[in-house]
């Protein structure tokens, strides 16, 4: 059964407490979660940077253009992966809530909201603009 939005803000402002009178033990309770899996991900990610700028360097030395493409594609992966990685990487004391997405901020729920209402204002725009141009003769 999810929590309430009062009981939400209430659990929240009790973690926030938490960390703040013992940043410590609240680090402890949090255990090998969603930071530390987003760290040991950043800290692959560039490891494979650097294999990326040794074949691309390797490449460049034997001449083999191949080599050098498969570096660079390794480099652009594992840079993409790095920056997603440090995206949804949660900030010290805070904890992902129930039914948000894992690593997303606690507002993320009222974010999704307001997204949603944008994109419905702009469906309902598209859909007028094509009424409109239908009715002048399919300009």
């Amino acid at each position: 059964m999810p929590l309430s939005e009062h009981e939400q803000r209430m659990l929240e402002q009790m973690e926030r407490a938490l960390y703040a009178e013992d940043p410590k033990f609240a680090t402890a309770l949090e255990g090998s979660g969603l930071r530390t899996y987003t760290r040991r991900r950043v800290y692959q990610a560039v490891a494979g940077f650097l294999v990326g700028i040794a074949l691309l360097m390797a490449g460049m030395v034997a001449k083999q253009i191949w080599i050098s493409v498969v570096g660079f594609l390794v480099m652009l992966g594992c840079a993409v992966l790095a920056m997603t990685a440090w995206r949804k990487a949660p900030k010290p004391g805070e904890q992902p809530t129930a039914g948000a997405a894992p690593g997303a901020p606690p507002t993320a729920r009222r974010q999704g909201k307001k997204h949603r209402s944008m994109m419905d204002r702009i469906e309902k725009r598209w859909q007028r603009r094509r009424d409109e141009q239908g009715g002048q003769g399919g300009r």
